[in-house]
């Protein structure tokens, strides 16, 4: 069924059609809308988010209606997912629909006990969010988190998962911006050292909030394939946008799950006529796209990403962004802006397994803590 389903997507995108006899094969789903952080290049800012979680009947509803064709499920969005007192029944609700999940934290949750909840779960992949090298720089970005609390968190976590030889997939990621930039190879040196971290990832901020207009000028030379294969973005309220920055960008929903059936949300007059003009090149026309910033696949890799299986995707997408950037710059992975795209977007770094001696310097002993301030 989800073979058959990506193939429709595949035929739906390739050949421009508005309406598709298919669903999407991710999902990005806001489990809670709370967070215990304060991030300046946070949409929360902007969008000032309810103390609330997702319901039980709508997640589930949002699972039984997508279980047969979803490959994988983000169970992330303007909230701290570790705050969710229900996100390790909803991981493993997904894995008995086999939907793999993925989940990105702040850390500051992350202690040993949720380290071991996390471990023994069917979670097969996880952000770790930490972005700068230098107690000064983290806390600038991350108010609220301590730097030495999180950093002991996920090296416990990292060093946890390498001991009980877990498959799931680590990540450990910063984005880029002005106050962190000159950071990026001591954040980077340090990570690497660190025992079961498998990616590092350094990215450039996708938002509008630290660089206003940012988006602007931005030249579509192709769709979006977001807009056919996903992911949507589901808020915890049952609300469906587009894709992932829709929400953040000021669009409006497509539809509620609560309300309206899957097939109706992702055939919705909205998201047919937002293909129209992707397919006519008129895509700035939109508002949501006028602004957006992220990072879209050149065409033919839009198209790989729907041959394979979304686990295969996910594997495979850190070394497809690699490789495009180094051999083909950042026009392979983005339509451009009338500006030059900046070499090098996003930085993607195997972690080597560690030596002695480089364990012993992710101790702390000559890691973040000790690095001169900004």
């Amino acid at each position: 069924m989800r073979a058959l389903n990506r193939m429709r997507l595949l035929w739906g995108f390739l050949r421009g059609r508005t309406r598709v006899n298919a669903l999407p094969v991710e999902y990005i789903v806001e489990t809670t809308a709370k967070c215990n952080i304060y991030c300046p290049m946070c949409p929360r800012e902007t969008h000032p988010q309810p103390k609330e979680d997702m319901t039980e009947e709508t997640f589930r509803a949002l699972v039984s209606q997508s279980g047969a064709t979803a490959e994988h499920m983000m169970l992330i969005g303007l909230g701290e997912p570790l705050l969710d007192p229900k996100i390790f029944d909803r991981i493993s609700h997904c894995d008995q629909h086999g939907v793999s999940t993925l989940i990105s934290t702040n850390g500051t949750l992350l202690d040993e006990k949720a380290a071991e909840k996390l471990l023994s779960s069917p979670l097969e992949h996880i952000t770790l969010s930490f972005d700068g090298y230098s107690k000064e720089t983290f806390e600038f970005y991350r108010k609220g988190a301590k730097f030495e609390r999180v950093r002991d968190n996920f090296v416990r976590f990292c060093r946890m998962k390498k001991e009980r030889g877990s498959k799931i997939q680590i990540v450990v990621q910063m984005v880029r911006m002005d106050g962190n930039r000159h950071e990026v190879e001591d954040f980077t040196k340090f990570w690497r050292a660190v025992p079961g971290v498998d990616l590092i990832r350094v990215k450039e901020d996708e938002t509008n909030l630290m660089r206003p207009g940012a988006g602007e000028g931005r030249v579509w030379s192709h769709p979006c394939h977001y807009l056919w294969r996903g992911a949507m973005y589901v808020k915890h309220n049952g609300d469906v946008y587009p894709c992932c920055q829709s929400y953040m960008l000021d669009g409006e929903p497509v539809g509620n799950v609560n309300r309206q059936s899957l097939p109706e949300i992702f055939n919705s007059d909205a998201m047919q006529e937002m293909r129209r003009l992707h397919v006519a090149g008129r895509a700035g026309e939109i508002g949501i796209c006028a602004k957006c910033c992220t990072v879209i696949p050149h065409r033919l890799l839009a198209a790989g990403s729907l041959v394979l299986n979304g686990r295969t995707v996910r594997a495979l997408l850190p070394w497809i962004e690699r490789i495009a950037y180094r051999y083909f710059g950042a026009g392979a992975l983005t339509p451009q802006t009338q500006s030059q795209a900046e070499p090098g977007l996003v930085q993607i770094e195997q972690a080597p397994a560690a030596s002695a001696s480089s364990r012993a310097s992710a101790d702390g002993g000559s890691g973040p803590t000790d690095a001169p301030a900004r």
